[in-house]
């Protein structure tokens, strides 16, 4: 009997039906960029990425335009759209300054949290070990930048939360697959539960220095770096 290998299940699938499509297709199109499948210097254009969306032009022309403000794609007149490419001392800037804002939040988080709030955030971390386990490195992406942002936003402010889901969108994790293939996907997943036993256990500390960890997983996976 032979065992398959785990299938990446791609980011770009059919949104027929969406609440909020623009909004849809801006996060599907953020996580295909992060996931590394829209690839950095690459030109696409809206109509095929319409296409395999199995939406209209209109939404995505819109959603890139949104991610075109954030930074992350670049509008060439008449030839379609490019992911931008960052380079390492862009990247290391953003963790920097995802450090400074995430480390001391998960203190406050830490010494606030209610045992409720924290068992809410359980199923999210066990979703994060079997999508790591399984392969899936997309629902995985979007798992982890759930639950870091409820997680955050125990500490009630909105607009860090905003700034934090959007340095998240600017990340290249093109590294996850070899992590995967490495056996080293778990670990990091595991993290999450460990983040959450010291949220639960008020112990800030130990949750901030966990957390500060964690970012230098991040910062590992980037461009297939080794941490630093």
């Amino acid at each position: 009997m032979s065992i398959d290998a785990p299938r990446e299940r791609p980011v770009i699938g059919s949104l027929a039906e969406s609440s909020s499509l623009r909004s849809r297709v801006t996060e599907v199109l953020r996580q295909a960029m992060v996931a590394g499948e829209l690839e950095p210097g690459r030109i696409y254009s809206a109509p095929a990425l319409a296409e395999r969306l199995g939406v209209s032009a209109t939404p995505v022309r819109e959603a890139m335009m949104e991610l075109t403000k954030e930074g992350l794609v670049e509008t060439l007149r008449h030839r379609g759209y490019r992911v931008v490419e960052l380079g390492e001392v862009t990247l290391d800037e953003i963790i920097e300054v995802r450090e400074l804002i995430e480390v001391p939040t998960i203190g406050r988080v830490a010494a606030m949290a209610t045992p409720e709030q924290v068992a809410l955030l359980r199923p999210l971390a066990d979703r994060l070990n079997e999508t790591a386990a399984a392969g899936d490195l997309q629902e995985f992406i979007a798992t982890d930048t759930t639950f870091h942002l409820r997680l955050l936003g125990i500490a009630g402010n909105q607009r860090l939360v905003e700034e934090v889901g959007r340095l998240r969108g600017m990340a290249r994790l093109s590294a996850l697959r070899r992590l995967y293939e490495e056996g080293r996907l778990g670990a990091t997943a595991r993290e999450h539960h460990d983040l959450l036993d010291l949220v639960e256990a008020r112990d800030v500390a130990g949750a901030e220095a966990l957390m500060r960890r964690h970012l230098g997983h991040v910062r590992g996976v980037w461009a297939g770096r080794e941490e630093g």
